[in-house]
């Protein structure tokens, strides 16, 4: 995995990506939600289940994956 989208790593993501998501009731299932972070709610730099986040639409759920901007809405 590339080290700047490790979605275990603060530093990777920032307000407006596309991320997945896995909420706290999908959790034994699996199920990703996709959305655009608002808001990064962990506080620390690390954490092994993943960082955990708001997305504009009110979901909050620790990132599964980050996706790379989309260079034809850049």
């Amino acid at each position: 995995m590339d080290a700047s989208r490790n979605p275990k790593d603060r530093r990777s993501i920032r307000a407006g990506q596309i991320v997945d998501i896995i909420q706290k009731q999908d959790q034994r299932s699996g199920k990703r939600t996709r959305g655009i972070v608002q808001e990064i709610l962990t506080n620390s730099s690390f954490h092994p289940h993943g960082i955990k986040v708001r997305l504009v639409d009110g979901k909050v759920g620790r990132v599964a994956e980050i996706y790379p901007p989309d260079p034809a809405g850049a």
